[in-house]
């Protein structure tokens, strides 16, 4: 079990008056972490800290910012074993997904690193005779990032490694599903040598994220807000943030569709249904969550799929055995899932594989004959329970991925590259794959979706525009005639 202390201007701090919280495992209910539960004027503390460091760290070169998040990215790996230790025992994934986190998150860091550099602007021709006219991109400010438990070392890192980059001092505030996992992050930023006040880490108790998050939107050096979650949290943390005219970036829940059109190399199809289904036990906001199968090989998929999803080890992750599908995060998830296979087999669909769980440990289910009568059609399951929909033709496949609210990922099977291109380009999604799986991330892409799943981009050029004021300043180079 660990014990926590925020990270503000450079300095462990206790919460007011020692307030403290717990986060347990979701297997057998021990203590992982105990953090502090901060009071919002403790938040305000962090934002103040932020704001203080903000001029000097704004004015510091493109090249000296690269080097620390260069170093940064290099202690965020050294951390490996430790962050391999953090993640199951806080959410029960495996340590797998935990060592595949500190990977990619690493090299978010060395590509924000690679933008220091290219936060530019344009020269804009004016109609004002000696009027040299620029758009200026600057660093906004304070920058706060909320981060989930579900990829914890990959979001919590992408909510604050661009800002840095461009300039902006930043808040982690951290899940309180896994706060210490979430302070390796901040604390491989410190140990790079980053001045006091530039990284911030803040921790609450599940209560008061409220009252928290709302401290730190309203303080007035909080000029970009970023969240990552369920669409029903980044609702409210978009009306918060409309209150107080904060500009903010908001990537939310999925139901991904994975289309496999008539002319799909099946095999292929499968491999990459079973990674974006099954990976993180489906708890991942890419994750496959329903399989839109041409009816013409519906029945061929759907053998095969089963039997990969059947030969998919499930277990206690911090076990030496290793496993692809652990814990999920809680109960709350096991009888979410079950409520939707009850309804989904009462109205017709078919067990495949798998089947409702009375523990954490839950099995890669498949449901076939799954219809819109039923709530698994457009509900997230966000776990390891899967629906599988037969269509008639390339129509009715199209119409089937955009029929719900969510649009983050899609991907599209099929030998004919080009038909399956202009399929992709029809579904109403911000990103989507050719031939490869709903759970793809890199860098330096522009990431989010559209609909209920978000607004805005993280990742390269895109996550520049986000965390950046484009101003207009323009140099009178020779005498300008006034009217009067």
């Amino acid at each position: 079990m660990s014990d926590l202390s925020m990270l503000i201007n450079g300095l462990a701090v206790n919460a007011e008056r020692g307030a403290t919280f717990e986060r347990r495992n979701p297997l057998d209910g021990s203590v992982a972490t105990r953090a502090p539960a901060a009071s919002p004027a403790d938040a305000v503390m962090a934002v103040e800290a932020a704001a203080t460091a903000f001029p000097a760290w704004a004015a510091i070169g493109p090249s000296e910012r690269r080097a620390l998040l260069l170093k940064a990215a290099d202690r965020l790996e050294a951390k490996t074993p430790q962050f391999c230790e953090a993640v199951p025992a806080e959410t029960g994934a495996t340590a797998m997904w935990a060592g595949f986190n500190v990977h990619l998150a690493a090299g978010m860091i060395r590509e924000a690193a690679a933008l220091t550099t290219q936060v530019a602007g344009e020269v804009i021709p004016s109609d004002v005779p000696g009027s040299l006219a620029m758009g200026v991109r600057q660093p906004a400010g304070v920058v706060l990032g909320i981060a989930p438990w579900n990829a914890p070392v990959i979001l919590g890192t992408r909510a604050i490694a661009t800002p840095l980059a461009c300039g902006n001092t930043v808040v982690l505030k951290g899940s309180e599903n896994c706060p210490r996992t979430h302070q390796l992050i901040v604390e491989s930023f410190l140990e790079a040598g980053f001045p006091a006040g530039v990284v911030n880490y803040v921790t609450n108790a599940p209560a008061d994220a409220a009252t928290v998050v709302e401290a730190m939107v309203a303080h007035p050096a909080v000029r970009r807000v970023n969240f990552t979650g369920s669409t029903r949290v980044g609702k409210l943390i978009a009306m918060t943030c409309a209150k107080y005219l904060k500009p903010v970036v908001l990537e939310l829940g999925g139901k991904a569709p994975l289309v496999v059109l008539d002319d799909a190399e099946i095999d292929d199809a499968v491999n990459a249904a079973a990674f974006g289904c099954f990976a993180n036990s489906g708890q991942i906001c890419m994750s496959t969550e329903r399989i839109v199968v041409d009816a013409k090989v519906a029945d061929d998929f759907v053998r095969r799929f089963a039997t990969k999803a059947k030969s998919l080890p499930l277990g206690d992750p911090r076990k030496p055995e290793p496993v692809v599908l652990g814990s999920v995060v809680g109960m709350p998830t096991v009888e979410h899932c079950n409520a939707l296979i009850d309804d989904a087999l009462a109205k017709g669909a078919k067990l495949v594989c798998g089947g409702k769980a009375d523990s954490t440990l839950m099995p890669a289910t498949l449901l076939d004959h799954v219809t819109p009568a039923m709530r698994i059609y457009r509900e997230e399951t966000f776990g390891p329970v899967k629906a599988i929909v037969r269509v008639d033709g390339i129509e009715e496949a199209i119409a089937c991925a955009n029929d719900n609210e969510y649009g983050l990922s899609a991907a599209v099977f099929g030998r004919d590259i080009a038909r399956a291109f202009n399929v992709a380009r029809r579904i109403d999604s911000g990103i989507c794959h050719v031939n490869g799986p709903t759970v793809h991330d890199e860098a330096q892409m522009p990431f989010g979706g559209v609909k209920g799943s978000g607004i805005g981009r993280f990742g390269g050029k895109a996550g520049i525009a986000e965390f950046t004021e484009l101003r207009w300043i323009t140099v009178q180079t020779t005498p300008r005639h006034y009217p009067f």
